[in-house]
C-alpha cells in the first residue's frame, strides 16, 4: 500500500558545478505519491540540470537523495531506473519505424521458448497498459510516426510505466501539441497521478502547470527561489519568482529567493 506521507523523492542541498560555475546550488525538492511538481524558470535556471542528477544523466558534486524515504545511490541512468525513475523527454526517443508494442519493448523484447521475438505476447500486454493508460487509443497496428503528438506521448509514458515505474519525470510534455492533444496529455497525467505516481513536470508554460500540477518549484541562477501548492499563488505571483525572485506570502522561499525574503536563522 502507498504511504502517500512518505515522499517518494527528496532531494537536499544538492549541488553541481561545471568548470566550476554553480550550475545547481542546494537545491532541494521532494515529490510524494500521486503528486505532479512543476519545476519553472528561464532557460539556464537549473531545472533541467537538477533533474537529471535525479534521472542518472549526471552525478551530483554534494547532497543526498532518498527515495521512499531510504537514501539512494544514483550515478547513471541505470540506477535510476532501479528505483523505479524513467524520464520522458519533450523529444520522446520513441522508434518511429515500428508500432506501439514494439516501441513499449524496444530492448527489452519477448521471446518465445523457440527464441524468436513474441509478438502476440508484446501486443497483448500493449493493449493491457494503453486500456488502463488510454483505453481511446486503437492504432496498435501503425507505425508510431503516424500517430498524432498526444497518442506518440501515451506510447512513451506506457514504455516508461510498463517496467513498474512509480517516479516520472516528464520534459515539456505539451509542447507543439494543440489544444486537444495538449488535455489529452492532462488526461494521461490525471490517470497517471490516481495510480499513485509522482511527476516531475518541467516547463515553460505557466499555464500548463497552473493546470497540472498540485505544486510549483521555481528555479533561478542554479537557485531554488520558492515552492508552493498552485492553489496558493497566482500565476502573476509565480511569474515574479521566476523574472526577480520574488517569493509571495503563499510560498515557502528557499536559497534563491530575494534577500528579505529568506528565512532568518
Amino acid at each position: 500500500m502507498l504511504d502517500r506521507k512518505i515522499p517518494l523523492v527528496e532531494m537536499n542541498d544538492i549541488s553541481i558545478s561545471f568548470g566550476g560555475i554553480h550550475a545547481v546550488e542546494n537545491a532541494s525538492i521532494d515529490l510524494y505519491p500521486g503528486e505532479v511538481v512543476g519545476l519553472l524558470g528561464h532557460n539556464g535556471a537549473g531545472k533541467s540540470t537538477l533533474i537529471k542528477i535525479l534521472s542518472g544523466a549526471y552525478k551530483r558534486d554534494t547532497g543526498t537523495i532518498r527515495i521512499n524515504g531510504e537514501e539512494a545511490t544514483i550515478n547513471n541512468p541505470r540506477d535510476a531506473k532501479a528505483y523505479g525513475i524513467e524520464t520522458i523527454y519533450q523529444t520522446l526517443a520513441v522508434a518511429d519505424n515500428v508500432d506501439a508494442a514494439a516501441n513499449l519493448f524496444l530492448g527489452r523484447e519477448l521471446t518465445t521458448a523457440l527464441g524468436t521475438l513474441d509478438d502476440a505476447a508484446m501486443e497483448s500486454k500493449a493493449r493491457e497498459v494503453m486500456g488502463r493508460l488510454n483505453p481511446s487509443f486503437r492504432r496498435f497496428k501503425e507505425p508510431v510516426k503516424a500517430l498524432s503528438g498526444g497518442q506518440r506521448q501515451s506510447v512513451a509514458i506506457a514504455r516508461a510505466i510498463l517496467f513498474n515505474a512509480r517516479i516520472l519525470i516528464m520534459d515539456e510534455p505539451t509542447a507543439a501539441l494543440g489544444p486537444q492533444e495538449t488535455a489529452q496529455v492532462g488526461d494521461l497525467i490525471k490517470q497517471l497521478k490516481s495510480e499513485g505516481i509522482g511527476i516531475f513536470l518541467i516547463s515553460h508554460d505557466i499555464h500548463d502547470v497552473f493546470d497540472l500540477a498540485d505544486r510549483v518549484c521555481v528555479m533561478k541562477n542554479g537557485k531554488v527561489v520558492g515552492t508552493a501548492r498552485t492553489k496558493d499563488v497566482t500565476k502573476d505571483e509565480v511569474l515574479a519568482m521566476i523574472i526577480v525572485g520574488k517569493v509571495p506570502a503563499g510560498a515557502t522561499p528557499g536559497p534563491g529567493a530575494l534577500s528579505e525574503h529568506r528565512p532568518v536563522g
